[in-house]
C-alpha cells in the first residue's frame, strides 16, 4: 500500500470505477451525500487543482462532462454541485486531487440557494 488512498484505490481497482480514460478516472465516493456522488481523479499522483499541467486542463473538463452525461442517464439529478477542497485549510483530507461531483435533487434539501456561498455557513460573509 501506498501512502495515497487514491492512488491505491485506482491500482487494486477497491472501489467502483464509472469511467476511465488514460489520464483521468471516475469513482463511487466512498461516502456519498447524494445518490450517484462521484469524484474525477488524475491517474497521476496530483496534488492540487492548479497543479493540473495546462495541456491536461481541457481533457479534465471533456472527461467531467462524460461522466456527467453518465450521472444524467442512470440518476436524472436536476443539478450538480462541483467542488475541490484544494488544501488544507479549504478542507482538503486527502493529497490526490479529486473532484467531486454531486448530483443534485429538487428537495434534498429545503433552501438550496447559494449553494457554494454558504460553506462558511448561511450567515458568513468576509468584509474587507
Amino acid at each position: 500500500m501506498s501512502e495515497c488512498r487514491i492512488c491505491d484505490i485506482l491500482k487494486d481497482r477497491s472501489s467502483e470505477i464509472i469511467l476511465e480514460s488514460e489520464k483521468f478516472a471516475a469513482i463511487s465516493d466512498a461516502r456519498p451525500i447524494t445518490k450517484g456522488h462521484t469524484v474525477v481523479v488524475p491517474k497521476k499522483h496530483i496534488i492540487s487543482f492548479f497543479d493540473v499541467a495546462d495541456e491536461d486542463t481541457c481533457d479534465l473538463h471533456i472527461f467531467l462532462k462524460e461522466v456527467k452525461k453518465i450521472l444524467d442517464e442512470n440518476h436524472s439529478p436536476d443539478g450538480y454541485n462541483i467542488g475541490v477542497n484544494d488544501g488544507k485549510a479549504a478542507g482538503r483530507s486527502i493529497d490526490h486531487l479529486h473532484i467531486h461531483l454531486i448530483p443534485r435533487y429538487m428537495g434534498d434539501v429545503s433552501e438550496p440557494k447559494g449553494g457554494v456561498r454558504h460553506i462558511l455557513g448561511r450567515n458568513n460573509s468576509y468584509e474587507p
